[in-house]
C-alpha cells in the first residue's frame, strides 16, 4: 500500500470521515510490496486471520532472507516452512529470536505475545516417520494461537496404542491425523471421536504407497463421516484448518 494512501485513510477516520470498520474493510482489499522475486502479500492477516507464510522449497537462501527482512519491518510473526538448516542460519543473523525445528523444518519468529486457546488440537500420528509432517502442523498451530497436544506413533498395526488414548483425543475440538502407508488411522479415529477429522497423508511407505498417493486415496474414500484431506504431507494446511475450527 502506497504510504500515501494509507495516511490519507487514516485522516478520514481521524476526522470522523470513516468509519474505522470501513477502513478495516478497505485495508483487507489493498496491496502488496513488490521485492521483484516475491511479492508479499501484506494484508492477509486482514483477510485470513493469520499472516503470509514462508513456503521455503525452491527458494534460495538469499531469496528466504529478502523476505524474512521485509516482513521484520511489520510486527507480526513469521512462519517458514520446508526450511533448511542454512536458511535458518541466514534469518537468525536478522533475528536473534529466530527459532528452527529442524524436524519440522520451520522457521518461528514469534513476536507477538497471544494467549493461547482454552480448546485445543490433537495431533496423532500413525508412527515415528510421520512426525516431521506432524510437527510442521504442530508448530503452524502454535504460531497461530491454538493448545496443541501430540499422540504419536498410534498407527492400526497396534490398534490397542490408539484405543488407550482415546480421552485424550475425543477432548480435543479438531483432530489432525498424520498417517502414510495405506493411511487408515484417519478412517479409524473418525469412526471413533465426535470431532472433526483432518487427514493428512504422508509420503511415507514402501512402493506401492507411491510416495503417498495410496495414504491419499484411503483418505479420501474414507467410509467414516467428517472426514477432510488435504494433501500429501501437507502439515501447514491441515494446522490452518484445525486452527480455524479451533478458534471458530
Amino acid at each position: 500500500m502506497r504510504e500515501e494512501t494509507l495516511r490519507a485513510l487514516l485522516e478520514q477516520v481521524r476526522t470522523g470521515g470513516l468509519a474505522v470498520e470501513e477502513a478495516v474493510d478497505r485495508l483487507r482489499e489493498l496491496p502488496f510490496r513488490d521485492l521483484g522475486e516475491a511479492v508479499l502479500d501484506s494484508h492477509r492477516e486482514l483477510r485470513r486471520g493469520h499472516p503470509e507464510v514462508i513456503y521455503c522449497a525452491g527458494k534460495t537462501v538469499p531469496q528466504v532472507r529478502t523476505i524474512v527482512a521485509a516482513l521484520l519491518e511489520g510486527d507480526g510473526d513469521i512462519l517458514a516452512t520446508r526450511a533448511t538448516l542454512k536458511m535458518a542460519e541466514a534469518v537468525a543473523e536478522l533475528s536473534p529470536t529466530a527459532r528452527y525445528s529442524s524436524l519440522g523444518r520451520v522457521i518461528v519468529i514469534q513476536r507477538r505475545a497471544r494467549p493461547l486457546t482454552e480448546t485445543h488440537i490433537a495431533i496423532v500420528t500413525a508412527g515415528t516417520s510421520d512426525l516431521p509432517v506432524a510437527e510442521e502442523a504442530a508448530e503452524t498451530a502454535l504460531l497461530f494461537g491454538n493448545r496443541v497436544e501430540r499422540i504419536n506413533d498410534v498407527g492400526v498395526a497396534g490398534l490397542h496404542r490408539l484405543l488407550a488414548r482415546l480421552e485424550a483425543i475425543r477432548s480435543a475440538r479438531a483432530v489432525i491425523v498424520v498417517a502414510g502407508m495405506e493411511g487408515a488411522l484417519a478412517s479409524v479415529v473418525a469412526g471413533l471421536v465426535a470431532r472433526p477429522v483432518i487427514a493428512v497423508p504422508t509420503s511415507v511407505g514402501y512402493g506401492a504407497s507411491f510416495g503417498g498417493l495410496s495414504a491419499l486415496l484411503g483418505m479420501l474414500t474414507s467410509c467414516a463421516g467428517g472426514v477432510g484431506v488435504v494433501n500429501i504431507d501437507n502439515g501447514f494446511g491441515a494446522a490452518c484448518l484445525a486452527s480455524m475450527i479451533n478458534q471458530m
